[in-house]
């Protein structure tokens, strides 16, 4: 009897963790097929909300966000709780902002914590005023 218990439980923990990780990579891979954005200059931060150099920008990102509303797309991807971007841009570290022209070509990378007069200035090599 005990085992049987222990058997279903398996395959019931199995399945869950199956369940969430098809769930996941589904929603990863709608993610990055959206970034960079189509038509503008974007900057993606690949970081975690958890992170501390992350939860400085934070502030930082959703000021960028208004400031540039329509002129450029400032994303944040969660890459703790959705590796799949991470493995598809191939960071190393955590926060990593990538700044892509309007042809959604890369043109910048930085690791690390970027300061609002870094990020400004990179938007402004860019064309976006």
């Amino acid at each position: 009897m005990i085992s049987i218990k222990k058997t279903a439980i398996t395959v019931l923990l199995f399945v869950i963790f199956f369940m969430s990780a098809c769930t996941s990579e589904a929603g990863n891979d709608k993610t990055v097929k959206n970034v960079p954005v189509k038509g503008i200059v974007t900057m993606v931060d690949l970081g975690a909300t958890r992170c501390i150099p992350c939860k400085m920008m934070a502030p930082i990102l959703k000021k960028m966000e208004k400031q540039y509303a329509g002129k450029a797309a400032i994303v944040f991807l969660d890459v703790w709780v959705d590796p799949k971007p991470a493995e598809y841009f191939r960071i190393r570290a955590i926060p990593t902002q990538i700044f892509f022209d309007k042809k959604g070509q890369e043109v910048y990378r930085h690791e690390g914590f970027m300061s609002e007069e870094q990020i400004v200035a990179t938007l402004e090599k860019l064309g976006v005023k």
